[in-house]
Order: structure tokens, then C-alpha cells, then sequence
């Protein structure tokens, strides 16, 4: 006796994800918790969090918006591709043409160098003290006195 099921066939029907009948999914953790955090939200809370700290010290940081991008471009606005063997941790946009100057700190080349989150936020700092330097025409311990004791 041959009862062999025939194939269903993948027709234009409804897909259904409830298939045991538990409801559908809800959300891991609620949004209140650092769990729910993206890791692009928590490396922009570190950068954030540098800024407040030097802000302390330099009030004048207020007028300087700070950035995160993921990756820096190949090239710049300048035209002038970075041909370092080392990938930029940060760089300064400087103020121009009723443009405020800007800090910009790239997540994926720190995250890459960075095993936890202490290190992380570290480096961060670290980046941050050194685009402020830049921009400012200090030196990074000028910046910050704590600069490079970690």
C-alpha cells in the first residue's frame, strides 16, 4: 500500500509565524533596560558621555556637534584618499561658512580594536580628547591631564 503525502504546494497562501499556537513574539527585554540598547546607541552614550566630561572643563565644546559614523570614507571631501595603513579612529571637520566644526568619531574601525566595554569607552575618550586637540590647537593633555594614563 503506497500512502505517500503529496507535497504541499508553495502557493500564495498566508505565512503564518503563531505555529504552536504561543502568540507571536514579543521583544527580548523591555526598552528601559541596557539590553534593548543597540550597540550603535551604546558606543553613541560612550561618545556622549566623553563629551559632558571634557564639556566640564572646556565649555566652548558646546558649540561643536559631535558625530558618529560607522566607517570612514575612502576619500574626503578634499579628495585626498587616507592611504595610512591604519584605518582613522576619528577625524575634525573644521567650522566654515556658518557651519559649526565637528568631531567625528567612526564606530566599527574602535569596536573592531576594543574587546569589552570598559576598554571601549576607554578608547573612546581617547579618540575624543585627540580630535579635540586637533581642532583646538592643543595638545591632548592639555585637553584632558588624564590623557593616556589608562
Amino acid at each position: 500500500m503506497d500512502n505517500r503525502v503529496p507535497p504541499r504546494a508553495a502557493g500564495p497562501g498566508p505565512r503564518r509565524r503563531d505555529r504552536h499556537g504561543r502568540g507571536m513574539r514579543g521583544p527580548i527585554a523591555p526598552p528601559q533596560v541596557p539590553l534593548a540598547a543597540s550597540r550603535a546607541d551604546a558606543f553613541a552614550d560612550l561618545v556622549q558621555d566623553s563629551v559632558e566630561r571634557l564639556e566640564r572643563r572646556w565649555p566652548q565644546l558646546a558649540d561643536i556637534d559631535f558625530l558618529v559614523l560607522e566607517v570612514p570614507r575612502l576619500r574626503d571631501r578634499h579628495d585626498e584618499a587616507w592611504s595610512d595603513e591604519a584605518v582613522p579612529l576619528g577625524g575634525v571637520i573644521p567650522a566654515r561658512e556658518g557651519r559649526r566644526a565637528r568631531v567625528v568619531v567612526y564606530r566599527r574601525p574602535v569596536e573592531i580594536r576594543t574587546k569589552g566595554r570598559d576598554e571601549r569607552a576607554a578608547l573612546v575618550h581617547e579618540v575624543v580628547v585627540e580630535q579635540v586637540a586637533e581642532l583646538l590647537g592643543l595638545t591632548p593633555e592639555t585637553v584632558d591631564p588624564r590623557y593616556g594614563e589608562d
